[in-house]
């Protein structure tokens, strides 16, 4: 790291383009670097951004001592192994979800991460959405009462995307469905049993994965809890429009998502029997989840909403979104504090795998008819 901050390529200018105003406007970030292998979205993105060219493959970073840092959006496939290659030439790494694919992936991960002695983070969206960080105060409050259920889901149509999302195992894409409840309650998930629901379409399959369904469903038991969570993913043949969130229900409170994804939450709020009645009181209301940008940087806080900013040698302003419940630059800002600090982040790589783990496991019990399969524990690692 220069004295004047990090330099941070970002590797991927699809979603990855969304990352790349945040970074620029962190304090601790001195400049950035883009890496893209199609040439004309590459140039377009440094015009854009104010930047310079860049180059086409993470290879050219990874040979540059002048890059302390790569956030990799990359196909899932490429996780794993770029992760490992980036934290093997002694840099820092962030990296979309899902860390891996396999449990043995994951342990290499996990083995990189502590031979390297740099940060790694897998970029978890949910655990920085507004919508979670409502419900973390409530529960930190008491709010919710002794929690009881969780239900999660990631509801998505991939049909038309690339190849390497075709007959892609449901459940290894988890994370985003089963994360806010194991980062809520601070605990892991100990065995899974999951079913596979509907038969993928031959045309739906060329992906070339071991996956016959469009839809699994599976439920988690946590390791020191009596909460039961209950997990729902699907990327085809199931007709509902985009969803990714979850409900958590308490015996004094219950939340739940958004019925269009974003919105107000509804919470139900539950007291005992009336007076010579049976049953319980609830009342019922809707929440807007309040932004937190006060927990960010000052540059940074802008994000947490769609905006538009003039970065420093581009020709005009961008206009920038905030998908994921303005997690953006909640994300960035963990990442580069956990490098700038010397410090582990808080989705290191034994967190990531924690996370990432229950879902491979998920999908071998999908294969296997619902068989209840044990999830390794990282935290003992």
């Amino acid at each position: 790291m220069s004295g004047a901050g990090l330099v941070v390529a970002v590797a991927g200018l699809g979603f990855g383009a969304e990352f790349v105003p945040i970074y620029r406007r962190h304090p601790e970030v001195a400049d950035v670097v883009l890496v893209e292998p199609d040439a004309a979205r590459r140039a377009a993105a440094a015009e854009r951004f104010g930047l310079g060219p860049g180059c086409a493959d993470v290879a050219d970073v990874l040979a540059d001592p002048r890059v302390d840092a790569v956030h990799l959006l990359a196909p899932v496939p490429l996780h794993a192994d770029l992760a490992v290659a980036v934290l093997e030439a002694g840099k820092h790494c962030a990296s979309a979800v899902p860390a891996a694919t396999s449990l043995e992936d994951l342990d290499r991960l996990v083995a990189a991460e502590r031979a390297s002695g740099r940060s790694y983070m897998m970029m978890e969206t949910t655990v920085y959405a507004r919508e979670l960080l409502a419900v973390r105060e409530m529960h930190e409050r008491g709010e919710l009462g002794e929690p009881t259920l969780y239900r999660g889901c990631h509801l998505q149509q991939l049909d038309g995307f690339p190849v390497y999302w075709q007959g892609f195992p449901p459940m290894h894409y988890a994370t985003h469905a089963l994360a806010p409840v194991l980062s809520l309650l601070g605990t892991t998930v100990e065995r899974v049993s999951a079913r596979g629901a509907g038969r993928l379409t031959p045309e739906r399959r060329t992906g070339g994965f071991d996956n016959p369904f469009p839809a699994e469903a599976g439920l988690f038991a946590l390791r020191g809890s009596d909460v039961l969570a209950d997990v729902t993913v699907s990327f085809f043949q199931t007709a509902r429009s985009y969803v990714e969130g979850f409900c958590l229900y308490g015996d004094r409170r219950g939340v739940e998502w958004p019925e269009d994804n974003e919105g107000d939450l509804t919470v139900h709020d539950m007291s005992g029997p009336a007076p010579g009645s049976r049953g319980n009181r609830v009342v019922t209301r809707r929440l807007a989840p309040r932004d937190r940008p006060e927990l960010l940087p000052e540059p940074l806080r802008p994000f947490v909403r769609p905006t538009e900013v003039h970065l420093p040698g581009a020709p005009a302003p961008t206009r920038v979104g905030a998908d994921h419940g303005g997690s953006h630059p909640f994300l960035v800002d963990e990442f580069v504090r956990s490098a700038v600090e010397g410090r582990p982040a808080a989705v290191d790589a034994r967190t990531a795998a924690a996370w990432t783990a229950p879902g491979v496991c998920a999908h071998t019990s999908a294969l296997e008819g619902g068989r209840w399969v044990e999830v390794p524990d990282y935290r003992s690692s």
